[in-house]
């Protein structure tokens, strides 16, 4: 974050050449004009990288999240590891127990908030 920083500076203060700067810190025109653009419109915030990799679950699909909770309707006492084995077993696809635990604490805090009228005060729980 520092060196693209310090990268556009040097580009638009120094009025160091966009290329000249850029190499000197390593970085291509291409790099220099994102951190540029990415500096203007969210600040320093904009040069901080992304976190790599997926960015949501992928296999706990909502049809597989209503089988999730079907079966802890039936039976409240399963465990999650219980419905990860019924996951593989009816869809056969291999899903971490904290995995389930997440997914349906998403699904129940997502009702509750759609159950909120908008500009209502938080129920509280």
């Amino acid at each position: 974050m520092q060196v693209k920083y310090e990268m556009v500076r040097r580009a638009e203060v120094a009025d160091v050449p966009t290329g000249q700067a850029a190499a000197a810190f390593g970085f291509s025109r291409q790099s220099l004009y994102s951190a540029r653009t990415a500096l203007r419109e969210r600040g320093l915030a904009g040069l901080v990288p992304a976190k790599p990799g997926p960015k949501g679950g992928h296999k706990l699909t909502g049809q597989v999240v209503d089988l999730l909770e079907e079966l802890l309707a039936a039976d409240p006492g399963l465990r999650s590891a219980e419905l990860a084995a019924a996951v593989w077993q009816r869809f056969g696809i291999s899903v971490h127990p904290r995995s389930v635990e997440r997914a349906l604490q998403r699904r129940r805090t997502s009702w509750r908030e759609d159950e909120q009228a908008p500009g209502a005060a938080p129920k509280s729980l």
